[in-house]
């Protein structure tokens, strides 16, 4: 009697004998040339990805919430913000940098260049139209790499398609692939990075001779009351510039991982265990940072900037004996920050 037999072999020679399922010999087959339909890591990725997917809506939808909601809130530097919060819902790679990068340039203006700045980037018509071209950049920037991949599934054997194999693969040649991501990961990370951390260390030292300039002048001067002011508005302007140099470094490490991982994969020996293992970690731990990046911008919002924090509590926490309140602050504020380039 012919023995009941489930194996690769025994599919495409006596298959009809044998009494093999089809759907065991092809999970079998797939399993072989494409791996475990279910990495082993697949819950606790799963679990850990959850909180961030949270955070990370709620708290960039909340972003956009405060500074639409709100007119005091619409400068600038907080449009960046705000177009920052939506690359991060979207998830759009190229749209995050190049926001980042910027809001940088915009905060370099104001502290090293404030006269040129009351026509330029301070008007709000022409941060519009460079976000707008920013997103187009972004999205134009994308094709060459979308244009690589296809869909792809295995050869037949036997006559026998196998259709669950179809997966997302790069269709063009390998050097291709690889010069497209030795590109980007220079034009969208490394250029990116290098230019915006020369100009923090520029603002750093003007603001550092600011700030001395203006300890001088309210000891000294006989408008000290006025100076008085110039200094409170120059703390402020350190505040934000401080927020937004460690939302570039957040930034930075946690999309560092995201290019090893596309570097290591265009270089890697694909039939070598030892590479795929270390592969299987940086991809797991890239995959976590990219996303973390997404969730982490709110919550430096909050921890760093007392107007987006009394924005977030007006929100989240509104009460009866607020408003007038809250209203009557915001609208001093808003007064004060229209005689400075920018606030947040």
């Amino acid at each position: 009697m012919l023995q009941r037999n489930c194996s690769l072999t025994a599919l495409f020679t006596v298959l009809s004998d044998v009494g093999c399922s089809d759907a065991s010999v092809e999970d079998e087959y797939l399993s072989m040339h494409l791996g475990p339909v279910k990495s082993p890591v697949f819950l606790p990725v799963c679990v850990t990805y959850l909180p961030i997917f949270m955070v990370g809506v709620l708290g960039n939808a909340l972003t956009c919430t405060v500074i639409l909601r709100n007119r005091a809130m619409q400068t600038p530097t907080n449009y960046y913000l705000m177009s920052l919060a939506v690359s991060d819902l979207l998830t759009v790679c190229f749209a995050s940098i190049l926001n980042v990068t910027a809001l940088s340039v915009e905060r370099y203006m104001v502290a090293v260049h404030p006269l040129k700045v009351k026509h330029m980037t301070t008007h709000v018509a022409h941060v519009k139209r460079v976000i707008f071209m920013l997103w187009r950049l972004s999205m134009l920037c994308a094709v060459p790499n979308t244009s690589l991949h296809g869909i792809v599934v295995l050869p037949s054997w036997f006559g026998r398609e196998f259709p669950r194999s179809a997966i997302c693969h790069v269709m063009k040649p390998t050097w291709v692939y690889n010069l497209i991501i030795l590109i980007s990961t220079f034009v969208f990370f490394l250029l990116p990075m290098m230019i915006i951390s020369i100009l923090y260390l520029i603002i750093r030292v003007r603001l550092q001779r600011d700030r001395l300039m203006t300890v001088v002048d309210t000891s000294f001067g006989p408008e000290s009351l006025s100076r008085s002011h110039k200094q409170k508005l120059s703390r402020r302007n350190v505040q934000v510039t401080n927020m937004l140099c460690v939302l570039v470094i957040v930034f930075g490490l946690c999309w560092a991982p995201f290019h090893v991982d596309r570097l290591m994969w265009s270089y890697i020996d694909p039939l070598s265990e030892q590479h795929l293992q270390v592969f299987e970690l940086v991809h797991i731990v890239s995959g976590v940072f990219f996303y973390l990046s997404s969730a982490i911008n709110p919550i430096l919002y909050n921890l760093m900037s007392t107007r987006f924090r009394e924005m977030f509590s007006h929100v989240t926490c509104y009460h009866n004996s607020w408003p007038a309140r809250f209203s009557q602050q915001m609208t001093q504020r808003s007064t004060l920050s229209e005689k400075r380039p920018s606030s947040t």
